[in-house]
């Protein structure tokens, strides 16, 4: 990176960061630090939630699935607008009636104590350790694409965060994740523009897109069932359904955004914002990967995008031949594909058939070559860097970053990321303050005054934050945990949701019937997840359904 681009980076990070801490200054009671004094608007409100979803994950992860599998994952969304409906209409208006600091202090005036205590553990314990992953994720990314330590980068970016949201609570949160919003929409369409603007002079987006759609990837739906599958139509509609319910009706993450609100009407309309925008948004990352695909159809890719795995098997002499070996046939390949992909688009120019078959020919052979090219790699990997992850996807938007963004740009979406991860990670920090605070510690000292649970509530944030970076730096040293996000939250995510469900809609079911359920579904939740392979998705159903099954049993044995 240039002068201009650490320029760019440490003011937009210094400005966010800020402003946030001094415009929300000087929280002296409970409803002003967790919750703002219950003064957002409908707009806030949205950007909040839209900003804690938009993980630094989100942007290093999604674009190269893209460019790997194509526009399906979007599938993973398509149940997420009809929970937004069913949230607004049943959740907010009782905890709006009830004027509750978190979700979980409802299940105590529905049920009982231990109910409540349970669901707010298994917040705890899923919000605490997908907090952690969070910062691993893109401090894993960044220190290998940037050459940055990456224990000093989950310190930045997890300290960065711990401070504003400690001194400003909720309100902190919500100003900075406003600005962090506009830099990250502001990044992603000065990527998007300039991937288009990089192809070759004949080929402009919509030939782009019938490039990738001649390639399989826009495949946008797939009616096909099969419950190992992760991406579809009907897991979206069902399994994404009970995840965004569970996510965004009892995670205190997103439930304290809309408790903020001034009002039931603000709060839904916060709601049903984030329902209209997050499909459209996630298909537009979704489409940067898929432009970066076609991008390097007409230029040649790196052998792996992750580069200190190139440099590292480069600057070792028994493996470094091998690797220059199949350098030179990635170039080979690369300029097959240009000429094949520049047939193509001469094709679909003249709408000439044969052209286009033979084109398409070519195409077929080049991929078997990467296959075959891939596969060679894969087991160099395996000799002379076996630690080394093969798939490489989630390197790839930020390889396009650094080799061809110009200067100024590349500080602006290296801010994107680390914006993103701060924005998701602060408000999951300050919903586990909330909780802790709110649903275990006032419960042992319930006269306590204002100040002093303030005061609590500061160093909770700041506790989390530690433990957050602690977990972070302990998953430095296992594999395979950038993806793990969602496939942890599904393990939790059910059973809570089949508490709430019970409350909401089984008004016979008593709390000590609920509070077992609770515990056996989770339980064979886990079991499941250990002995099956059923695809993530499914669980948060399985699990919502196990909790009602079990707490229906459950109250009529204890009547009998």
């Amino acid at each position: 990176m240039s002068l201009l681009d650490w320029l760019v980076l440490g003011a937009t990070l210094f400005f966010i960061v800020g402003y946030g801490t001094w415009r929300t200054r000087g929280s002296r009671d409970l409803n002003s630090y967790l919750l703002g004094n219950r003064e957002a608007q409908w707009w806030g409100i949205g950007l909040s939630i839209v900003a804690t979803q938009a993980s630094a994950i989100t942007f290093l992860s999604v674009p190269g699935q893209a460019y790997d599998d194509g526009m399906r994952f979007i599938q993973f969304y398509f149940g997420l607008p009809l929970a937004m409906v069913l949230i607004a209409a049943v959740a907010v208006p009782i905890y709006h009636r009830l004027h509750v600091f978190t979700a979980y202090e409802y299940l105590e005036t529905r049920f009982d104590r231990p109910t409540r205590t349970l669901a707010a553990g298994l917040f705890l314990l899923q919000r605490g350790l997908s907090n952690g992953l969070s910062l691993y994720a893109p401090a894993l990314v960044l220190s290998a694409i940037l050459g940055w330590n990456t224990s000093l980068t989950v310190w930045l970016i997890g300290g960065l965060m711990i401070g504003y949201t400690v001194v400003g609570g909720t309100r902190a949160v919500a100003v900075t994740q406003q600005w962090q919003v506009a830099v990250i929409f502001t990044g992603m369409v000065v990527a998007g523009y300039l991937l288009v603007h990089y192809l070759p002079a004949n080929v402009g987006f919509g030939d782009a897109l019938r490039v990738a759609g001649h390639q399989g990837k826009l495949n946008l739906v797939d009616f096909h069932f099969d419950p190992k599958d992760r991406y579809n139509f009907w897991s979206g509609m069902t399994g994404g359904l009970f995840l965004a319910l569970s996510y965004f009706g009892t995670d205190q993450s997103q439930v304290q955004r809309y408790l903020a609100g001034r009002s039931i009407s603000e709060s839904r309309l916060g709601l049903l914002f984030n329902g209209l925008v997050k499909v459209p948004m996630q298909f537009g990352i979704l489409l940067i990967g898929v432009l970066l695909f076609v991008f390097y159809q007409f230029n040649a890719p790196p052998l792996t995008f992750n580069r200190p795995v190139r440099e590292q098997l480069a600057t070792n002499a028994q493996y470094a031949p091998a690797l220059r070996q199949l350098e030179q046939r990635q170039a080979t390949i690369a300029a097959a594909k240009q000429a094949a992909n520049a047939e193509l688009v001469n094709a679909l120019h003249a709408n000439d058939a044969g052209q286009l078959a033979r084109a398409q020919t070519h195409l077929q052979v080049t991929d078997a070559a990467t296959q075959g090219l891939r596969a060679d790699l894969k087991s160099l990997l395996k000799q002379g860097a076996p630690t080394a992850e093969a798939k490489d996807t989630d390197y790839i938007f930020l390889s396009f970053v650094l080799d061809y963004m110009p200067h100024g740009f590349i500080g602006l979406l290296i801010a994107v990321v680390l914006s993103a991860a701060m924005s998701s990670s602060a408000a999951g920090l300050n919903a586990l303050a909330s909780t802790t605070v709110i649903d275990w510690y006032r419960l042992a000292r319930p006269a306590a005054d204002q100040q002093h649970y303030v005061l609590v509530s500061r160093w909770a944030t700041a506790g989390w934050g530690v433990l957050g970076i602690g977990f972070a730096l302990f998953a430095a040293k296992l594999e395979n945990l950038i993806q793990a996000v969602n496939i942890l939250g599904s393990l939790f995510y059910g059973p809570i949701l089949g508490i709430f469900v019970v409350a909401f809609f089984m008004p016979l079911i008593k709390g000590r019937a609920v509070f077992w359920a609770a515990v056996l579904g989770q339980v064979l939740v886990l079991l499941l997840f250990w002995q099956t392979d059923i695809a993530y998705l499914w669980y948060n159903i399985i699990g919502c359904f196990l909790v009602m099954l079990f707490a229906a049993i459950g109250q009529k044995l204890a009547r009998l």
